[in-house]
């Protein structure tokens, strides 16, 4: 039994024939032509294999656990005063709370491209290279996971916002189709940082592109204050930054006001990074593998 369980794994890995085309299983992988429902399973097991990763690593939902009820926080009692005036917390919360979807979707989405990078750094990839899966379907896999870490993120924030005051004006469908949107363009972002996870070196070159791109992005927006207090300059930025779309949008389906606006903005900008960037990310992880 020894011996041939020896001879079983020195020798070349072959193709394994498909028995309906004639085609070996990996090339299939390679090229992309797994069937759809074989897809969605391959992804369901990746995803189910990050998920157990967190549960065998707690502290790894600690940015999503914190990270709302830090900045909710900060910005209420040190830049709320300042920014609402004493005495309008009540105000300043419910126009704050929106805004902060957006900028916790897009920490959270930074956390995939650091994933990625690790998982090549630590072996990871050299495995899935020998399975039979679409390379598709690990990217796939890592935004489904972050997805359902945005959403736990997005939960704390709001119960944090209810505490200290925050009020919906509208209706529950509302807050949900905010959520939603949320959740859409912060898996847009995800492939820019999966792309940058496959093109630098280390994991903490991703943060440092990260936060780059983060400071300016979050700061130069609607998130935190409105932008008529802004130099004229930073509000030309701040009119075509997309974290001001998606802030404003949620900021009116939680409080009312214009919407349309904004929504189709933040639609138009998830379609378009989406399209732009996830074949570019799915095309260098097949050469990087």
């Amino acid at each position: 039994m020894s011996t041939a369980t020896t001879t079983k794994v020195t020798e070349p890995m072959e193709p394994v024939p498909s028995p309906r085309t004639g085609q070996s299983v990996r090339a299939a992988a390679g090229d992309g032509r797994i069937g759809l429902r074989a897809n969605l399973r391959h992804i369901g097991a990746l995803a189910r294999r990050n998920a157990l990763q967190i549960k065998q690593d707690p502290e790894s939902m600690f940015d999503v656990l914190l990270m709302p009820i830090v900045f909710t926080l900060l910005f209420v009692f040190v830049f709320g005063g300042a920014v609402a005036g004493k005495g309008n917390q009540s105000e300043y919360v419910s126009y704050l709370v929106p805004g902060l979807m957006a900028m916790m979707g897009l920490n959270v989405s930074m956390a995939v491209g650091s994933g990625i990078n690790e998982d090549f750094q630590k072996g990871v990839m050299d495995r899935f290279r020998t399975m039979p899966i679409a390379r598709s379907s690990v990217l796939i896999a890592k935004i489904v996971v972050e997805v359902g870490r945005m959403m736990v993120a997005f939960a704390i924030l709001l119960i944090v916002g209810f505490v200290l005051g925050m009020s919906i004006e509208t209706s529950p469908l509302h807050v949900l189709g905010a959520i939603g949107l949320s959740l859409l363009f912060g898996a847009s972002l995800m492939w820019i940082f999966i792309l940058i996870g496959l093109t630098v070196k280390t994991a903490q070159a991703v943060q440092g592109v990260g936060f780059l791109v983060l400071m300016p992005l979050q700061f130069g927006s609607s998130i935190f204050t409105p932008p008529s207090t802004m130099p004229g300059w930073l509000q030309t930025f701040t009119d075509y930054n997309p974290l001001s779309n998606l802030a404003d949008a949620a900021r009116g389906l939680f409080i009312g006001g214009p919407v349309a606006h904004d929504l189709w903005m933040t639609l138009a900008w998830s379609a378009v990074i989406t399209l732009v960037t996830a074949p570019v990310a799915v095309a260098r992880f097949r050469k990087k593998t």
